[in-house]
């Protein structure tokens, strides 16, 4: 996230906020359990570089045997230090593909709250690197989709994935309060050895020649394994990450990720 947010950079780093806040935590269950995974996120470049890990712990529950997250928690690690340097929440009370998030990166004291207000508008708020604190209110309907609600997203079209159909969406771009119309589909990636690989992209005329696409992978299961682009974790004050990030499941559910 950046405070000078064109709208192709706001696009890009939209996709990038791929865990609940203490207000907006989810009820619990007698049969919650706890998916837990790694994301290790290497320079895009050169994938000897370890840039940061992230470390995923999603509650959820198996509904009609299949699983529906309700919380999910991340937190940023530098290999050689013990304490996180960024943070991330989610709930997916009122949706698992508009989840409400807060992301909080101490070191440049910037912070994105979004708040899913009955699944019919999205309340962003966001304090910059800067300093400065923007706040808007954007209407959502069913096509929306936002932050790690894309990971979802993804296993609840799986059908027309497999069936190798594309599938339109919109993003929702925190830093500029809007959201723009996407499309996912399957593709092919010399740097992703995955079961399925997908891209998403802009589908708009001007947009689409102005961002580049996320590359994603993902197992038969329907779990994620990789994610090539860029990221929501700051480089410096100007930029973030762009980076290749490689998944591994610690702890499985105990039901099926996709329909």
């Amino acid at each position: 996230m950046t405070d000078k947010t064109t709208p192709q950079a706001a696009l890009i780093a939209a996709l990038a906020l791929l865990g609940s806040l203490p207000s907006m935590a989810a009820a619990q269950s007698d049969n919650t359990s706890l998916w837990e995974f790694t994301g290790r996120a290497f320079d895009i470049n050169n994938d000897d570089v370890l840039l940061y890990e992230e470390r995923h712990q999603v509650e959820g529950e198996c509904v009609n045997s299949t699983w529906q997250p309700m919380s999910h928690q991340v937190k940023y690690f530098r290999d050689d230090e013990e304490s996180a340097f960024a943070t991330k929440t989610l709930s997916y009370t009122e949706s698992s593909l508009r989840p409400s998030f807060e992301f909080h990166q101490s070191e440049f004291d910037e912070r994105m709250v979004v708040a899913n207000r009955d699944d019919r508008q999205l309340d962003i708020a966001w304090k910059t690197n800067k300093g400065e604190k923007k706040t808007f209110e954007t209407p959502v309907n069913q096509s929306v989709v936002a932050d790690a609600g894309f990971d979802n997203f993804v296993r609840r079209s799986w059908p027309m994935i497999q069936a190798n159909e594309t599938v339109d969406f919109r993003f929702l771009a925190p830093t500029r309060g809007e959201h723009y119309a996407f499309v996912l589909e399957q593709t092919s990636d010399s740097r992703v050895s995955a079961d399925l690989v997908l891209e998403i992209r802009p589908s708009g005329f001007v947009t689409r020649f102005l961002v580049d696409p996320i590359i994603l992978g993902y197992g038969a299961d329907g779990a994620l394994t990789d994610y090539v682009g860029l990221t929501n974790v700051r480089e410096n004050a100007d930029q973030n990450f762009t980076a290749h990030i490689r998944y591994q499941t610690k702890t499985a559910v105990d039901c099926s990720l996709t329909p």
